[in-house]
């Protein structure tokens, strides 16, 4: 092609990729603090953590995808009606369009949330400035985590993204899902205790749920007794974070 070929007909430049999205609650109560949202799942997570509630998330392929536009429309006719859009996966930061997303979502009026195992660190950095409210899933202490992930090296992401949050003027907290075959009442103590240290004010721990999750063996062996992880550990927990919660359901 000829010099004025190329500028009769430049090439068109390359169409951003919308957000993939696997799903969408209308309306929630619990998955920001406080506010009434909508949940956006995005699809795809570099992780397979055999609790995982969303496995059908985990592919970036949906099986049954969500058009972008579509959805903008449709959080459009909710402005006035909700306080906030959370983005949640699968894992969002591992999507490129996140970023734009976000800002177009932000644009309508709304608070971001943003749920994130923290996979990315260099794209929650971005989105930052956008974003109200983040959910941090630890899975468990750090040296342990390519067990619950099933990925080699699977840790140190996490916790640069941590370390990037407890660097910045967000809020946030932290959140552990707890099963008991996979972290005993001193595990999660310790891993309380290390949050605690780095610096960590808010810390949920979220008791196993067997609802979407695929492992045959982790639903048979999960279903703790009320008492788990054990009082004792509860109440030092408890001790240790301004603010603390249980989650059960």
């Amino acid at each position: 092609m000829t010099y004025a070929t190329r500028h009769l007909y430049p090439a068109k430049p390359a169409r951003k990729e919308a957000l993939k999205v696997g799903g969408c609650t209308p309306f929630s109560a619990t998955d920001y603090p406080g506010q009434l949202a909508a949940v956006i799942f995005v699809q795809g997570c570099p992780w397979r953590c055999g609790y995982c509630h969303n496995p059908h998330l985990q592919d970036r392929t949906p099986n049954s995808a969500i058009d972008w536009n579509a959805l903008l429309d449709f959080l459009n006719r909710r402005v006035g009606l909700l306080d906030a859009v959370v983005f949640s996966g699968g894992e969002p930061t591992l999507d490129p369009a996140l970023g734009s997303a976000i800002r177009a979502v932000r644009r309508l009026g709304f608070k971001i949330g943003l749920h994130t195992a923290g996979t990315h660190p260099a794209r929650l950095l971005e989105v930052l400035p956008w974003v109200d409210w983040i959910g941090l899933d630890i899975k468990a202490e750090f040296q342990h985590y390519d067990t619950i992930t099933q990925r080699s090296n699977s840790a140190a992401a996490p916790l640069r993204s941590l370390q990037l949050l407890l660097n910045e003027d967000v809020l946030f907290e932290c959140r552990s899902t707890i099963h008991p075959q996979l972290h005993s009442p001193v595990s999660v103590l310790a891993l309380g205790q290390h949050l605690h240290d780095l610096g960590v004010q808010r810390y949920a721990v979220q008791i196993f749920r067997k609802q979407g999750c695929n492992d045959d063996f982790l639903n048979e062996t999960g279903q703790a007794s009320q008492a788990y992880p054990g009082t004792e550990v509860l109440q030092n927990l408890q001790k240790l974070f301004p603010h603390f919660e249980v989650r059960r359901s």
